[in-house]
């Protein structure tokens, strides 16, 4: 059967799904058929209030006329040429990033797919200082291609696939004198979120990124910042790091810089960093196409033009504060930056709450057994978060009973 009935329900779809997809993120919770703005709708026609943004990477929400037009014209005109040829809205994109992140002169960006694209361009320049040691944060999540997963943290993730790349540390995150005492002149590159987005929206302290700045330095490694998750406004500034006042030797982009398209981006800080990959080290068929470099330029014109890093900044800390003011003994608090938010519970009732969100027609991440994860389009509205605000209580209660 290859056409989709309009009589279909939910459970004929997702019937479908496990016949024929491998099913690594078992059976998915529902079969969505389209979105506007912050609002998604099923193939049922229930509408959902989107608090998880495609994992962070709807940055304009959904349906955004100016992406919709950009793509639109692109398309038209001529999605892909290969890396044989370049095309003005690569440059564009690229030279953009670079001014956002404001990069020294003889930076320069790569571009890639997605994240853990990104990652494994990194690793490859770490690997061209000579060196091979890697340091990690306990908690970090990287990517699941097997150089990044030998970054990321979780050892569920990491043993099925072992032996991955080896001479990897992790060390616990912000604690400096931890990160101090495994930076040696071994180490080619130290790997950190600015906030750790599935360990549950922890943010790194100011003082522990520029200590890492200076722990690199000394023992002349490289201090690369994974902004897959934190970058292109999530944080309420262009980048998460940017708030320390340091200079990273590179940074990797993904998720929100294609507002829904697959890109992700090494960007390296001044020539020598950025001289360390030379022609024929690394590659990418799909990287930086035109269609995906138009839609980059259009949610990085639009973050700007329409004041969104002042409206994430304005809209997490009323999301932080609103939770808060609740008083609600079930709840410890929240932590995170900007639209990069964990609702903390007291009990390990994370799922229970997700699944009474979506039944009342919201949608958010149980990211750990007592975390609730909101990254939401940035465009998300103060009313919009105030509704989901209002019935936490109530979802709460609902997921307390569900779980006694």
């Amino acid at each position: 059967m290859t056409g989709t009935a309009s009589s279909e329900s939910q459970g004929d779809l997702l019937e479908r799904y496990t016949r024929s997809l491998i099913t690594v993120f078992g059976t998915p919770q529902l079969v969505l058929e389209r979105g506007d703005g912050a609002w998604v709708w099923d193939t049922d026609g229930k509408r959902y209030l989107d608090l998880v943004g495609g994992v962070a990477v709807n940055s304009l929400g959904h349906n955004h006329p100016a992406l919709v037009a950009a793509v639109s014209k692109q398309v038209a005109e001529m999605a892909h040429i290969s890396n044989f040829y370049t095309s003005r809205a690569q440059i564009e994109l690229a030279e953009r990033i670079l001014e956002i992140a404001q990069a020294p002169e003889g930076s320069g960006v790569f571009f890639g797919n997605s994240g853990a694209e990104a990652i494994e361009a990194a690793i490859k320049l770490a690997r061209r200082t000579g060196r091979t040691g890697i340091v990690a944060a306990e908690g970090a999540f990287h990517g699941r291609t097997t150089g990044a997963l030998a970054l990321t943290h979780k050892a569920a993730y990491r043993e099925p696939f072992a032996p991955l790349i080896p001479e990897v540390s992790h060390v616990p995150y912000n604690d400096i004198e931890a990160l101090r005492a495994v930076v040696t002149e071994e180490t080619s590159a130290v790997f950190l979120e600015p906030v750790q987005g599935e360990a549950g929206a922890i943010p790194a302290d100011p003082a522990y990124l520029r200590a890492a700045r200076e722990i690199t330095a000394a023992v002349g490694a490289l201090l690369f910042i994974d902004e897959v998750q934190t970058g292109i406004g999530r944080t309420g500034d262009w980048f998460g790091f940017q708030a320390s006042g340091i200079v990273p030797d590179a940074i990797t982009l993904a998720k929100g810089l294609g507002g829904g398209l697959p890109i992700g981006a090494l960007v390296t800080f001044g020539p020598e960093v950025t001289g360390l990959l030379t022609a024929g080290q690394h590659g990418s068929t799909f990287g930086g196409n035109p269609l995906v470099a138009a839609a980059g330029l259009s949610v990085l014109t639009s973050i700007e033009s329409d004041g969104l890093l002042r409206h994430v900044s304005d809209m997490g800390e009323h999301l932080a504060t609103a939770v808060g003011s609740l008083g609600h003994s079930e709840i410890e608090g929240v932590r995170g930056r900007g639209l990069l938010r964990a609702i903390v519970l007291r009990s390990e009732i994370s799922a229970a709450v997700a699944a009474a969100a979506r039944e009342a027609g919201f949608l958010v991440n149980p990211v750990s057994p007592n975390a609730i994860r909101l990254i939401p389009p940035l465009v998300v509205s103060r009313e919009e978060l105030d509704l989901f605000i209002a019935a936490l209580p109530g979802l709460i209660a609902t997921a307390k009973e569900s779980s006694s």
